[in-house]
């Protein structure tokens, strides 16, 4: 599902920040070092070129996929024996309803106050994609942040080699300019690879551990709970590390990288650890 998209200055800055990285990088890292019209110089543009390509489609997938909008007509199904898991509210115990909306949420459904609705799987929303990252556009979120970090590591290693080499004459007229490029790229990508590295490194954590960023917060509150009562906690939607990586990367390993989408159903139920402790007790 596309959604229509406003004028959004971070997005703005995102979309200039690429393109000055891809120029500098191509025609100014690459051409120094190594020169653009030789083997490795064709090598690395072509590479570094469908990275880029790949982290460009992704965010703009990413920004204008719908999240997941809750359907008008949803009503859980509270004697559905595949479906045992029913998310209730803290107070009260009843199932969870959205008053700005006016209708039950479905399980790891939130509502955003920036969208003004609920969204389906909601992780969080993010201001440099002027969207929020929910279920229909998870994947494509985390897919661009790897091609993201892959392209900032790339750009940043030939950055380095091309300060190696000992500058031509016509360079050394220009070298202001170049100084300019140089200190401009350096301020971006040193801090846009560790922000970006960091941001994978938390995503691929709650990808195995099959969480949104919501439900990791509320589940140190819940662990804190059932530790206070002597209880053990353990996250309901948690089927183990590999069970979870493919509920959300899809089940073919070699199109975790792409932005697929087909696998990810209606967003309105999920596999539970439950499912799977029944599955695993079933006499074959």
């Amino acid at each position: 599902m596309k959604r229509r998209l406003s004028f959004s200055l971070p997005v703005t800055v995102i979309v200039l920040t690429i393109g000055y990285i891809y120029f500098s990088t191509v025609f100014v890292f690459i051409d120094r070092w190594f020169g653009l019209m030789s083997s490795p110089g064709i090598m690395n543009a072509s590479v570094f070129t469908a990275v880029a390509i790949m982290c460009v489609f992704n965010y703009a997938v990413a920004i204008f996929t719908d999240p997941g909008r809750v359907p008008s007509s949803y009503m859980p199904d509270v004697e559905d024996s595949d479906n045992p898991v029913h998310e209730i509210k803290r107070k009260g115990g009843d199932l969870r309803y959205c008053q700005k909306c006016s209708h039950l949420k479905p399980p790891r459904a939130h509502h955003c106050r920036i969208c003004k609705r609920c969204v389906l799987r909601m992780d969080h929303h993010c201001i440099w994609i002027n969207n929020c990252v929910g279920h229909a556009n998870y994947k494509v979120f985390f897919v661009f942040v790897v091609y993201a970090v892959i392209a900032c590591i790339h750009s940043l290693v030939l950055l380095v080699g091309s300060l190696t080499v000992e500058p031509q004459k016509d360079e050394q007229q220009s070298d202001g300019s170049f100084r300019t490029i140089y200190v401009i790229s350096g301020l971006l990508l040193v801090p846009l690879s560790v922000a970006l590295g960091v941001l994978l490194g938390w995503h691929i954590y709650l990808s195995l551990q099959n969480k949104t960023t919501i439900e990791y917060h509320e589940g140190v509150r819940a662990m804190w709970l059932a530790e206070k009562g002597g209880h053990i906690y353990r996250h309901p939607y948690d089927i183990g590390a590999y069970e979870n990586l493919t509920t959300v990367l899809g089940p073919n390993v070699f199109c975790w990288i792409c932005p697929t989408s087909g696998h990810v159903g209606s967003g309105l139920h999920y596999r539970t650890t439950y499912d799977a402790s029944t599955i695993a007790a079933t006499p074959s």
